[in-house]
């Protein structure tokens, strides 16, 4: 579906191209997927650690979740700073260290994969260029399939990596429900961009926002963070995510200056406890609105059959609200300033 505006933004192309990146992603990652999950299960890692900067570390907090609910391996994530200025060498023997890059070019992210396969843990890159320095460094890659990423903002980049490693998951749990909910993903995010009318109307009235802070739980938690991002780099919002935990220990406050609210409400083991928060924010006067699977949400995502892969549905829905919102607004979203594709940090 293309947006009835004049103007086609490269970002909201790309989010379209989804469904056909993650269907290439499986058909192609096969044999990779099988070589990372007999090694895993020759070499049971006791714990994780993942690295990644920007958008990839946000998927790098839905996989925290993922590997720690369904393999009960607990993951952290690494400040690449630690080593790359601080000369320190983590000892990362045995553990699974788990790269994130679009671009695979960051040194930083680089040269702590390096550090970490010479200590002897197991490296994994997800990276889209596959010739990169990144996917040299790791022992296995899992290529994200994504083709060339023109937009500044990463939408298809970021969702591909919420998924090139679900299927090793499922691989080491034998979980036939996560086979079929990847196998049956493609056609569930077809369903998902038929939204964007709607994801447009929500964006509307949020187009005279300044500040908007946003929140979620569980699996859903890192793509809040990856909203407030956009919401900062593609319309010019001061956006913070906050866990609908966490948001009445002090951030509560901030509704007494009128800040809007964007929830996401999934379908999981989450749903119960997130909704009750949502409800006393609206007793509190709080301005909420909600995108996710839940059925009482503002606009409602596909349930795509197994609570893994439901985020994936409810972030291409936010990249099109976004891209939305930034052409409400005025805005290219594709040339958000001072910002490039690709940031080299060390």
């Amino acid at each position: 579906m293309n947006t009835p505006d004049l103007f086609d933004p490269l970002m909201l192309q790309e989010a379209r191209q989804t469904p056909q990146v993650l269907e290439r992603q499986q058909r192609e990652n096969a044999e990779a997927v099988t070589r990372l999950a007999t090694a895993l299960r020759e070499r049971r890692p006791p714990y994780a650690v993942t690295v990644a900067r920007g958008s990839s570390d946000h998927a790098c907090t839905v996989l925290k979740y993922a590997l720690e609910t369904q393999l009960a391996l607990p993951v952290a994530s690494l400040g690449p700073s630690v080593h790359t200025l601080y000369g320190a060498r983590l000892d990362l023997r045995g553990a699974l260290v788990i790269a994130v890059s679009q671009s695979g070019a960051s040194p930083d992210v680089v040269e702590n994969v390096q550090m970490a396969r010479e200590g002897g843990a197991i490296t994994v890159a997800l990276v889209n260029v596959e010739d990169s320095d990144l996917a040299r460094a790791a022992e296995f890659t899992l290529p994200l399939r994504c083709g060339e990423e023109r937009a500044v903002a990463a939408t298809k980049s970021y969702l591909a990596s919420l998924t090139a490693f679900l299927p090793v998951i499922a691989a080491l749990t034998d979980d036939q429900a996560l086979q079929d909910a990847l196998t049956g993903l493609p056609d569930k995010l077809t369903q998902t961009l038929e939204l964007e009318s709607s994801a447009s109307d929500l964006a509307e009235r949020y187009r005279f926002a300044e500040n908007l802070l946003v929140l979620a739980r569980g699996l859903h938690f890192g793509v809040a963070q990856e909203a407030a991002l956009k919401l900062k780099e593609t319309c010019g919002i001061h956006a913070e995510a906050y866990s609908a935990a966490e948001f009445s220990h002090g951030p509560k406050r901030l509704l007494a200056e009128g800040l809007p609210l964007l929830g996401f409400a999934s379908a999981d083991a989450a749903r119960s406890a997130t909704e009750q928060a949502y409800r006393d924010l609206v007793i509190s006067g709080a301005d909420l609105r909600t995108i996710g699977p839940a059925p009482a949400s503002s606009l409602i995502t596909p349930q795509t059959g197994h609570a893994l892969t439901d985020p994936v549905a409810s972030a291409l829905a936010f990249y099109l609200f976004a891209g939305h919102l930034a052409l409400h607004k005025g805005l290219n979203p594709d040339a958000p300033p001072l910002l490039s594709k690709v940031t080299k940090t060390r």
